[in-house]
């Protein structure tokens, strides 16, 4: 039996999976992928060792503090928000090692590194610390927001501060009536003589709102302003810092924002979750004036996009501390295996580790692959197929987080229910990914209502073509691991048109159509994940290997994961039940 000293340093352990990817740099999708999506300024081999260097740094700085950090959690004393023991001390050395600079696009200041190695690096970071790694997504996505729509004022202020780490960011969205109905925001934003604006109002659920690991946050405010339209329509977008700034570039006074309570959690217990209260803070337009959403959605799509890292990283964590208990662990005599054998070779132990293994690569290969989508955007022309994949990579990864992370636990047994194993946390971090930033039904109504049904399924047909000619090239290898995923990834994409010509047919009625859309995005999440794969088991056999982990867990996949496609499917064509 492990001790709890045993455990907590085996829990406090994490490796990187930088061999995976090499492979989906380097060969899975045919070619090198960096190369490519930089015109050969870096290769595969450069973003490797990129992956490589980041794993090292998450591994000995972040991951040792995931348990604390979970323990400890974020805590308001006397109007301070004080992070557990090690946290501020962790964000400075990521802030030195220019991770931070180096995500942000060159277009912001940044170092510019292709979306591709950005799903890598989300990934290791939500891996070796979920909740401390949200402060990265957040300020990421807030770079993006301002890059894409603030003043040249605002961004000389601002967005250079957040781009070198100095500052963080947040988004500020939700209030206590106007959750996921934007349109009800109350928040008040008054125009002051001076060109600023006067914030009052009240927003709940914002992650990383408070705190004092780096010098100033700037918060990403939606609010409405005298005389707007109602609705969404009436929004305006503001940057409200936490100290305003003074002409010098030095900080200031305490602005009118403050912290009122933390919420208490399931999970993410070391992200500082705030309702914060705007009372006359100050804050600066960003973009047009009732233009506001433009703005947030570019911040929310690069959040979304970041769950999908998100569920993938927390997913690997939940595996690797899953496979070292199976392999240490002894319990029973194993069916067709010699005496003292370890719990993972127990066929059903087996099977469960195989299946988050397999859902993993899936998700983490989705997500190299939407990622390079957006790097090839503007030359290439892929920005509707990437724009597709975004609620798919979204929800489908944060739903399956929950299997993998579940599973993570059966596996433990007993051990897994008791909190000192670490096991449950993966779980609790898990549970809130398919509800912040749009819940699954959010990302599935954006799915079937913009991307499907607005343009016949041509988009998706688009999809199946390609995943046809996949099948058609791994058909050509006369291998049995080749020959099974061929046939069932056939047969899986004839399930999927079906659903979709069912779903367009139901343009006519909403509510079958919406009623069904979650599924629906299940089946081309589980779908793609065969996809990726069937591009894999051709990568490998291409290179003339008979024998693999990687073909053992395609052709897994393909037997214990996407034959719920078809399942899916017949969901799909009943449309609501009455």
């Amino acid at each position: 039996m492990p001790t709890e000293g045993d455990i907590a340093v085996r829990e406090s352990l994490y490796t990187a999976p930088v061999d995976d990817y090499r492979f989906l740099y380097s060969r899975a999708f045919g070619l090198d992928l960096i190369a490519r999506s930089t015109d050969g300024a870096l290769n595969a081999e450069d973003a490797t060792d990129i992956v490589q260097h980041a794993g090292d740094f998450a591994a000995s700085v972040l991951a040792p503090l995931s348990r604390i950090g979970d323990t400890e959690g974020a805590r308001l004393v006397d109007g301070t928000v004080q992070l557990p023991d090690g946290y501020a001390e962790a964000y400075r050395e990521m802030v030195e090692g220019g991770w931070i600079s180096a995500e942000a696009p060159a277009s912001a200041g940044g170092d510019g590194l292709p979306d591709a190695v950005r799903a890598a690096l989300g990934e290791i970071w939500n891996s070796a610390n979920a909740a401390f790694a949200l402060s990265w997504l957040l300020t990421q996505g807030q770079i993006h927001a301002l890059d894409a729509k603030a003043s040249d004022a605002i961004r000389e202020t601002y967005l250079t501060k957040l781009v070198s780490g100095e500052w963080t960011g947040t988004m500020n969205l939700t209030e206590p009536e106007a959750g996921t109905d934007l349109g009800a925001i109350r928040t008040m934003a008054t125009p002051q003589p001076d060109g600023s604006w006067s914030l009052k109002g009240d927003k709940i659920f914002i992650t990383w709102g408070d705190h004092e690991v780096a010098e100033n946050i700037v918060h990403l405010v939606l609010a409405r302003t005298p005389d707007a339209p109602e609705g969404a329509r009436g929004l305006s977008l503001f940057v409200v810092p936490k100290y305003l700034v003074n002409a010098d570039g030095t900080l200031g006074t305490r602005n009118g924002v403050s912290t009122v309570s933390l919420e208490h959690k399931l999970g993410i217990h070391a992200s500082p979750t705030a309702v914060l209260n705007y009372d006359g803070a100050v804050g600066y337009l960003v973009g047009d004036l009732h233009g506001g959403l433009a703005g947030m959605f570019v911040m929310m799509n690069s959040a979304r996009v970041g769950m999908g890292f998100q569920a993938t990283g927390i997913s690997e964590r939940a595996y690797q501390g899953a496979l070292q208990y199976a392999t240490q662990r002894l319990q029973g005599p194993v069916i067709g295996r010699d005496g003292g054998a370890p719990i993972s070779e127990h066929p059903d132990v087996r099977r469960l580790l195989l299946s988050m293994r397999s859902d993993i690569y899936a998700m983490r290969a989705l997500g190299v692959y939407t990622a390079d989508l957006f790097d090839r955007a503007a030359e290439d022309g892929t920005g509707e197929l990437a724009e597709f994949f975004v609620p798919i990579l979204k929800g489908w990864a944060t739903e399956d987080a929950l299997i993998v992370t579940s599973d993570g636990i059966q596996v433990h047994g007993g051990m897994g229910f008791i909190e000192e194993t670490g096991a449950a946390q993966h779980y609790r971090d898990a549970r809130i990914m398919p509800i912040y930033e749009g819940t699954t039904a959010i990302q599935s109504n954006d799915l079937v209502g913009r991307k499907v049904i607005r343009n016949q399924g041509a988009t998706a047909e688009a999809l199946f073509v390609a995943m046809g000619e996949t099948v058609t090239a791994l058909s050509a290898f006369d291998h049995p691991v080749a020959t099974r995923l061929a046939d069932r990834l056939t047969r899986a994409i004839d399930s999927a048109r079906r659903a979709t010509a069912a779903l367009v047919g139901f343009a006519a009625s909403p509510r079958d159509a919406y009623a069904v859309s979650v599924p629906y995005l299940m089946l081309l999440g589980t779908l793609s994940g065969g996809w990726m794969h069937a591009l894999a088991a051709i990568a490998v056999l291409d290179d003339g290997k008979t024998t693999s982990e990687r073909l053992t867990i395609a052709d897994f996949y393909g037997s214990h994961h996407l034959p719920r496609v078809h399942a899916l499917a017949e969901t799909v064509a009943a449309g609501e039940v009455a």
